[in-house]
């Protein structure tokens, strides 16, 4: 293998600059050629290919973002969006691809098989760490870190106006942000799509705690059963109008910001295992770290999203919110 590309699609996250830093230094150090596609899929169709060298990826491993740009692509979901993307990656002589993305992403690849003998290996580029075969996605330990510095300052708001606070934070599918930040900032509850959200019960909770408490925190996972942040709090707001209640919506927030260390190191191992994936002559799978060991998961796993939250887990955030 002599020449190899790598792309970012889906949302972005931070760790993706520090993860294509590694995909280019590993080929190059095996004297192989890489470019980087712009704008995923859609940069694919387009034959939107740029060269990628050691000076090209120099003080990028702690910026968020990516420097290759994202973007969903429709024409992709299209056979012809896939054909003109595969006659691109042949004429311009690519012999494997390094996806970095989410469930979109390797859904797309895992599809993209059924024509494309070129061989794809994936990294798990995605805030909300809902992918199986990896302990931590990419951006993951960087978003809910930027959560918890949020919350952190907005508590300090809550406490000198004794206010209830519902934050909402990213989980459209997933909760993983919501129940990790919200044990990190000591949330009065944690509402989230992997769990029945009981609003009367909730309401007793406030109810019931400790009075002297000057600021309560409710953090919620934007696509909670109950609705968003501003439907959840307008319905406690009617149960208990003693409270001062406000809404605070983190939204895109969590994707920015540089890398934490984690993220950056994660990033870093994944996109070497990637390339290594590839002169072995692996595909189809996704790199991931579990139990601190590179894994190798096949698409159509992987993006299977989390559905059960660990038991442990749950009572833990029972306990240590009373």
């Amino acid at each position: 293998m002599k020449k190899i590309a790598v792309f970012c699609s889906g949302g972005d996250s931070p760790g993706m600059n520090a993860c294509i830093r590694a995909v280019v230094r590993t080929a190059h150090y095996h004297d192989m050629e890489v470019v980087g596609i712009i704008r995923g899929y859609e940069g694919m169709i387009d034959g939107d290919f740029i060269p990628l060298d050691r000076k090209a990826v120099a003080n990028i491993v702690h910026r968020g973002g990516t420097i290759l740009k994202s973007a969903r692509s429709t024409r992709f979901m299209t056979s012809e969006g896939r054909s003109t993307a595969l006659e691109q990656l042949k004429k311009h002589g690519i012999e494997g691809v390094v996806a970095i993305g989410g469930d979109g992403t390797f859904t797309g690849a895992r599809v993209f098989a059924e024509i494309c003998a070129i061989p794809f290996v994936g990294c798990p580029g995605t805030i909300d760490n809902d992918l199986v075969g990896t302990d931590y996605t990419i951006g993951y330990d960087t978003a809910i870190n930027t959560v918890t510095e949020a919350v952190d300052k907005l508590r300090d708001t809550a406490e000198s106006h004794d206010r209830l606070f519902f934050v909402e934070v990213m989980g459209r599918d997933a909760g993983l942000i919501a129940m990790r930040s919200g044990i990190a900032v000591g949330a009065e509850a944690i509402l989230m799509p992997e769990t029945k959200t009981d609003l009367d019960d909730l309401i007793q909770k406030l109810n019931q705690g400790r009075k002297n408490k000057s600021s309560k925190i409710i953090i919620v996972a934007e696509g909670d059963e109950a609705g968003n942040a501003f439907t959840i709090a307008q319905k406690v707001k009617e149960a208990v109008p003693q409270y001062d209640t406000r809404v605070t919506i983190l939204g895109h927030i969590q994707r920015g910001g540089n890398p934490t260390c984690m993220d950056r190191v994660n990033s870093s191992r994944m996109g070497y295992a990637a390339v290594e994936a590839l002169r072995e002559g692996k595909r189809g799978v996704m790199i991931g770290i579990v139990n601190n060991h590179i894994t190798y998961t096949p698409f159509e796993n992987a993006i299977k999203h989390i559905q059960e939250i660990y038991p442990d887990y749950l009572k833990m955030m029972e306990i240590l919110a009373m």
